[in-house]
């Protein structure tokens, strides 16, 4: 039984697997459509999320299964005090795979060694969103048709951003990627995935404060927003929230084939007005979403159609 804890459980030959098989589902859904029937996803989300939630709802119900769970922590039986192990226990006897996001860095892990079902790490902490960078890769080779060889700009949150933490070690494993990293100083990319991952690997990169400074040399740009939800003091916050803010007048200096990306959800970071740009595929990245938690679900439960 495999589960997805972060990315580098996958070789870049299973996450090419993967998204071939994402790109095949997208191509033709109705060949998907009765592949999980009988089969239950539950999805115990201790934090808020709407896109990963919904997406994996979605996703099981596009293959025919059915879903359960829980959307906070208020409304199961942690706030009683039950432990994680004990929770995935009970869920290993009601469902064939799970999904857990949870405010701790680690819970998914803990979860998976008392797990008699495949769990899916749907984001812990500022640590890990595995499922968000295979939404992130099946795009990007999508849109841009290849994995590496290009230049990408992180920007806003690369402190306790667990999207881009989770990107980085996924893209380092491909050729020639050059990575901007944007940041005020206090939002800085951590030692560990700055020197643990990126020197490491002896990746290309460097980094830089102005937004402007950058964006003309992108072929990709990340942004991100400032996580209320990670700060300690609501000064701090109010202080970083809208450092960078991409509208239409800074789109002018990126290139004509520029693609702005987004986790999502966006508070200011980008302007509304950008919306309407071709180069912004954040709501298409959401869509990807979908097609590539359809294909993990497969793949882990062992299916093949």
């Amino acid at each position: 039984m495999k589960h997805l804890m972060s990315p580098l459980d996958l070789s870049v030959e299973e996450l090419d697997r993967l998204l071939d098989l994402a790109n095949d589902i997208e191509a033709h859904p109705s060949r998907y459509s009765h592949s999980c029937e009988g089969k239950k996803l539950a999805t115990l989300f201790y934090e808020p999320s709407t896109r990963t939630r919904l997406s994996f709802e979605a996703a099981m119900l596009n293959l025919g299964g059915s879903v359960l769970g829980f959307s906070s922590a208020d409304s199961s039986s942690a706030a009683k005090g039950e432990s994680v192990s004990d929770t995935i226990r009970i869920i290993s006897c009601y469902a064939d795979i799970c999904a857990m996001r949870h405010p701790k860095e680690g819970a998914p892990l803990v979860a998976s060694m008392k797990s008699s079902i495949p769990v899916i790490n749907a984001g812990d902490g500022g640590h890990q969103h595995p499922t968000q960078t295979l939404t992130d890769l099946l795009t990007i080779r999508s849109l841009k048709g290849r994995l590496g060889g290009f230049t990408i700009g992180l920007c806003g949150d690369l402190k306790f951003g667990r999207t881009v933490h989770s990107l980085i070690q996924a893209l380092v494993r491909y050729p020639n990627v050059r990575f901007v990293l944007i940041s005020p100083e206090e939002l800085r990319l951590p030692d560990n995935v700055r020197d643990g991952v990126l020197k490491k690997s002896h990746q290309e990169f460097r980094e830089e404060v102005r937004l402007e400074d950058a964006i003309p040399e992108l072929d990709l740009l990340y942004m991100t927003r400032v996580q209320k939800e990670r700060f300690f003091n609501e000064e701090d916050y109010i202080r970083m929230k809208d450092f960078y803010i991409l509208d239409a007048e800074k789109m002018k200096l990126a290139s004509e084939d520029m693609l702005v990306l987004h986790p999502l959800p966006r508070v200011n970071e980008i302007s509304t007005e950008v919306d309407d740009d071709p180069r912004a595929v954040y709501f298409k990245q959401a869509q990807y979403g979908v097609y590539v938690r359809m294909a993990l679900i497969l793949t882990l439960l062992g299916i093949e159609v």
